[in-house]
């Protein structure tokens, strides 16, 4: 295997293992799913259950069956661009890393859809007076962090520079 799909593997499945241990973990070891709600360290984490069957903040929640499929499909999509635009255009480890973090959040929440058809959130954070009414999961914090990198660490010598 060539290096640069090794950076991209590993990172995917590290985001990947990091998502579904503590999906396992939280929602089902600790009881969250029957539970409802774990103050860890109130306001700033607390475990809260929520299913999602959209996509960022719940838009496109509560459709019918085919949004599920649909969005698993643009995942893949997604998931197979990445590794294509990893194998022919970015060079630098740590867009290979970030490309990784998006395929391995991805992976997760398109793996939760499957199994339960919606994707496992649970983390909430409030601070300062404002509450958030939302959850997230690991692989939301890898899909954002990646998509982060790339905007950033994308760039590479194959690209024309304006030097005028």
């Amino acid at each position: 295997m060539e290096a640069t799909m090794r950076l991209v593997l590993i990172s995917a499945a590290i985001w990947f293992a990091l998502d579904q241990g503590s999906k396992y973990a939280v929602v089902h070891a600790m009881g969250l799913i029957e539970r409802g709600v774990i103050e860890v360290f109130p306001p700033l984490l607390t475990f809260k259950m929520g299913w999602n069957t959209g996509i960022n903040f719940g838009l496109f929640s509560g459709g019918p069956e085919t949004t599920r499929w649909i969005l698993i499909a643009i995942a893949v999509a997604i998931i197979a661009w990445l590794i294509w635009w990893a194998r022919n255009g970015l060079t630098r480890p740590i867009a290979l890393l970030s490309a990784g973090a998006i395929v391995g959040g991805a992976l997760g929440n398109t793996l939760d859809r499957l199994l339960y058809g919606a994707v496992a959130d649970f983390l909430n954070m409030s601070c300062c007076g404002i509450t958030n009414p939302f959850a997230f999961n690991v692989a939301d914090i890898g899909i954002f962090l990646g998509a982060f990198g790339l905007l950033i660490f994308a760039n590479d010598s194959k690209m024309p520079r304006d030097d005028a």
